[in-house]
């Protein structure tokens, strides 16, 4: 389907790649969803076992049935899948490479929420500085990686919900981005007995 490859594919699971843009789950006002138009093409259902946000792209696993979507969604909450992101984010972070352990309130609840981060570079611009910082989840709660980054002071950039609203209009007009500029870029994956490492370059959006 438009916006979304196949990386693999065994009895259980495909391992896809998305573009941002493209919504992981159907809804209202979805007009395209994996699960809808990705389960129409290929001929059968599927089940998701995690979710990445619609202007999120790159990598995630999609189950092909109950039993494989049960095992999945356990080994990917008991840490056993690695998820690694980058981000390109406004400003930057001290120290540069740590740990957030910050709670997050999801459905009027607290949960607990831990994001890896290590600054790989900062990259000077007419807007001022933005830094690429690579992200490895250990909880994955809904918008943990924009909602840590933002509450210390280094918003992912193009990121309206969680970042700086004003600061974002300003590297839409001057650099041209109009896109939330966060990738799921690498999915480390148990598979016969070994890890297997899936992983993508950075969309062109996101290369400065």
């Amino acid at each position: 389907m438009n916006g979304l490859t196949i990386l693999y594919e065994d009895e259980e699971i495909f391992v896809i790649s998305k573009n941002s843009g493209l919504a992981v789950q159907g809804g209202a006002n979805i007009k395209h969803s994996i699960d809808v138009d990705f389960a129409d093409e290929i001929g059968q259902k599927i089940f998701l076992v995690h979710r990445l946000d619609k202007d999120t792209a790159g990598l995630m696993i999609v189950a092909k049935n109950p039993v494989a979507a049960a095992k999945w969604t356990k080994l990917i909450s008991g840490k056993t899948v690695k998820k690694e992101y980058i981000a390109i984010c406004a400003g930057t972070i001290e120290p540069k490479k740590g740990m957030i352990c910050e709670k997050i309130v999801q459905h009027g609840e607290e949960k607990k929420a831990v994001t890896n981060y290590e600054v790989e570079k900062e990259i000077e611009t007419e807007c001022g500085k933005l830094s690429q910082i690579r992200l490895l989840l250990e909880t994955g709660r809904m918008h943990q990686i924009r909602i840590h980054l933002a509450k210390n002071s280094c918003p992912i950039a193009g990121d309206d919900q969680h970042g700086n609203f004003k600061l974002n209009k300003q590297l839409k007009k001057t650099l041209g981005i109009k896109k939330l500029l966060l990738a799921s870029v690498k999915l480390t994956v148990p598979l016969q007995s070994k890890n297997q490492v899936f992983e993508i370059p950075l969309p062109e959006y996101m290369c400065f």
